[in-house]
């Protein structure tokens, strides 16, 4: 990724203080390149935006799951309560409980949640939904829950077929997600192909099952004050996935679809950047569009004691048509 431009500045006091390089691509409905930014044909690790494919896997290995448990599967859920009795009522199904889980004990990613009681758990860590699905899956196939997340384990191979499939790569590096799931590197190309497939699958396929579970229950997916949420909510038909480090990866009902990965990691540029690939991709002149909401999610405001004093903002000509509004 060396040689990536600017995408983001943060601009405080009409000073650029910080700068986020990286790299971008959105895709016109046809599928076609439309714009680009770096090198987004680069390998990296695309974090949580995987757990739309890992779920597929899950359904295609036999998890029964729909609604709103089908999107907390594939989403990273904010550690509110109904996100919590959610993966609940998933394990339950499944016979198993909460000391099943293999994902770390961690804060409830709501602040304020965190702060009025939602204590350090398994339970609350915002990959439990998915690794109650897995567990879930193995016990509809009959395979071994102790070691769900060996990466030979048949659900594992079963994720890492199913990410072939959809990014259309081979994965160059076998990783450890944060929550202790493996991870596959592919490509920022690959996972806004395999967006892209997912919701232009047709109607009852696991993959259409998955974009429309997680459309009609974005609040599932993330949390109810989350970024992801409001951009679906401001964007009908938007399927949004973020991942950790600077990731996030989205498609549009008619197959417009995009990713972008932040080179620092920094998950403060993301949302911006993808902002600026849904106008240059003219998803800000869709049907019923919240272009308000949008505008309110371009950037993100700095403050200086009281007072609003600059941006985190899209760096302006980084790369044409993703430069902000004038």
């Amino acid at each position: 990724m060396d040689g990536n431009p600017v995408l983001v500045e943060v601009e405080r006091s009409g000073f650029v203080e910080s700068r986020h390089r990286g790299a971008a691509i959105g895709l016109a409905a046809d599928g076609s390149v439309a714009v680009r930014a770096g090198t987004p044909e680069a390998p990296i690790f695309p974090r949580s935006a995987n757990k739309p494919m890992q779920a597929v896997a899950m359904l295609r290995s036999g998890l029964d799951l729909g609604g709103e448990l089908l999107a907390l599967a594939a989403g990273s859920h904010s550690g509110e309560d109904f996100h919590v009795e959610g993966v609940e009522k998933i394990l339950a199904g499944a016979g198993l409980g909460a000391a099943d889980l293999r994902c770390p004990e961690q804060w409830p990613l709501d602040l304020e949640v965190a702060r009025t009681g939602g204590g350090k758990s398994r339970l609350r860590m915002n990959c439990s939904g998915k690794h109650a699905a897995m567990l879930a899956t193995c016990v509809a196939s009959g395979w071994p829950t102790e070691t769900y997340l060996d990466p030979n384990h048949p659900l594992q191979l079963a994720v890492r077929k199913t990410v072939e499939d959809f990014c259309g790569e081979r994965p160059v590096a076998v990783g450890v997600d944060g929550c202790g799931a493996p991870l596959f590197a592919v490509s920022i190309a690959g996972v806004a192909r395999a967006f892209r497939a997912l919701v232009l699958a047709a109607p009852g396929t696991h993959e259409r099952r998955i974009s429309d579970a997680m459309r009609a229950h974005p609040q599932w997916t993330s949390g109810t004050r989350r970024e992801e949420r409001r951009l679906m909510d401001a964007v009908p038909g938007l399927l949004v996935k973020c991942g950790a480090e600077g990731v996030d990866a989205f498609a549009y009902s008619d197959g417009r679809a995009g990713a972008v990965k932040i080179d620092d990691g920094a998950m403060r540029a993301r949302t911006p950047v993808t902002v600026a690939l849904l106008r240059s991709l003219a998803l800000h002149e869709a049907e019923g569009v919240d272009t308000t909401a949008l505008d309110e999610l371009s950037t993100i405001p700095l403050h200086g004691g009281d007072a609003t004093v600059g941006t985190v903002r899209p760096a302006r000509g980084a790369f044409g048509s993703l430069s902000p509004p004038v």
